[in-house]
């Protein structure tokens, strides 16, 4: 028996798969965290602001490009929490 052998095109869209999936989960992390922004205006300019951030950028294909988008928009996002919890004390 001979080893399997995929296409490298199974893996490319895999990895596409798995990168979407990593962006809509953050997409919807910080949907949720705005939710919980107790002022009406600042809720909106956020929930604006994170729109139109993931608009602009959802024609990347650079793999690199996306890990680091990913990585920005997390730590966009552990800055937000903190705030909140810091109002909240």
């Amino acid at each position: 028996l001979g080893s399997l052998q995929l296409p490298n095109c199974y893996f490319s869209s895999l990895l596409q798969f798995i990168r979407r999936q990593q962006v809509l989960l953050l997409y919807r992390r910080i949907l949720q965290t705005i939710r919980q922004v107790p002022n009406d205006s600042d809720r909106k300019y956020l929930k604006d602001w994170a729109r139109e951030e993931f608009k602009r950028n959802k024609s990347a294909t650079e793999e690199d490009t996306i890990r680091m988008m990913i990585t920005q928009g997390n730590m966009q996002l552990k800055e937000l929490e903190k705030t909140l919890a810091l109002a909240k004390s």
